[in-house]
């Protein structure tokens, strides 16, 4: 067993509970055993409850490893309280399974202040990298979709941290999309060279003249064209981010409620909904967060993804399935090379 096919899953963390975690990564497993993968798990949290929650997944047992954790954090919980509970708790265990090199990476759906704050102390930030950043896919009317970064680790940015976040995202995108050379766009109020603040015109400069690396800077981008498919990375601060990410998943839910309203509104309706059912099925997967669910703190010496916290076992086997990829496709070595090309060009 090698340490590059072990996830280390917190079992106890998510608002869903232990027994969807489970499900979650038993379908996981299910997944990439037909793909001829050897993947393989730690299940972090209470011993007793994983082990009885195990007896509904027997497929899963002799793949998987349980190691105690008696604490959990909990969705209230401010970072420096977690922080003092890391060894304890089932999230703060997953972290250190990675820093140990037990794990390739860790996977929790719960608090996502805490485990920034834990996964930043324990693993470190790469050299280079001021500031982690959290990157996540949202959908797109293009062939792929679009990484999105930040999205609420950091609420301010300087024109540093935007350029830094640009290059991670690029290689995160050649890893999990398999793109040459990623086209990449800041968020801003408008298109034209004079918008926005000065950190965002200053970190388009240097942008414009990274013309070394393995993607290409296609200037600002506005936020009703996120989703259009225009480009394959979007980079802005973590406010704007998390924000720009609400916003999606809130008209996602606003056009399916929208559309199960009118289906219901007459019996003319009804036959039309029975009529129109295979595009609407495939709209309703298109928009599912849980199907595209998995943000990963980009730029630490080690790998840790948050999972929507209300995830089905869906969600959490994607999220599951995007960590695998990102393990199988050495993400952190791709993201360290760019850094040092960008850094030995600019000095």
């Amino acid at each position: 067993m090698t340490n590059g096919s072990r996830i280390a899953v917190d079992a106890m963390g998510g608002d869903e509970g232990l027994a969807v975690m489970l499900a979650g990564v038993a379908r996981a497993r299910r997944q990439f055993e037909g793909q001829g993968s050897d993947l393989r798990f730690i299940l972090v949290g209470d011993e007793a409850a994983i082990t009885r929650g195990l007896k509904n997944h027997p497929n899963l047992t002799a793949h998987s490893e349980i190691v105690h954790a008696p604490e959990v954090v909990g969705s209230s919980d401010k970072p420096s309280q977690a922080i003092r509970r890391a060894k304890t708790t089932s999230m703060g265990v997953a972290i250190d399974m990675v820093k140990q090199g037990r794990a390739a990476a860790a996977v929790s759906s719960g608090n996502t202040g805490a485990l920034m704050a834990m996964a930043k102390l324990s693993l470190r930030t790469m050299p280079g990298i001021d500031r982690p950043a959290l990157a996540a896919m949202m959908p797109s009317l293009g062939e792929n979709d679009v990484v999105v970064l930040d999205l609420g680790a950091n609420t301010e940015c300087t024109a540093r941290n935007l350029v830094q976040f640009a290059v991670m995202g690029a290689a995160y995108a050649r890893t999990t999309l398999d793109l040459q050379s990623p086209r990449v766009a800041l968020l801003n109020i408008g298109s034209e060279d004079q918008k926005g603040t000065d950190e965002i015109r200053d970190a388009a400069q240097t942008l414009r003249l990274a013309t070394h690396l393995p993607m290409s800077f296609t200037g600002f981008i506005e936020g009703d064209r996120l989703s259009r498919g225009e480009v394959d990375v979007i980079v802005c601060d973590g406010f704007s981010g998390n924000i720009a990410l609400k916003t999606a998943e809130g008209t996602a839910r606003f056009v399916a409620d929208l559309l199960r309203r009118a289906f219901k509104s007459s019996m003319r309706s009804k036959i039309g909904f029975l009529i129109s059912k295979p595009a609407t099925d495939l709209l309703r997967h298109h928009l599912d967060p849980n199907n595209h669910n998995g943000a990963v703190f980009l730029g630490l010496n080690g790998l840790v993804l948050k999972s929507h916290g209300g995830a089905n076992e869906i969600g959490v086997a994607t999220a599951i399935g995007v960590a695998a990829k990102m393990v199988r496709d050495d993400l952190t070595r791709r993201i360290a090379e760019d850094l040092g090309n960008f850094e030995a060009k600019a000095a």
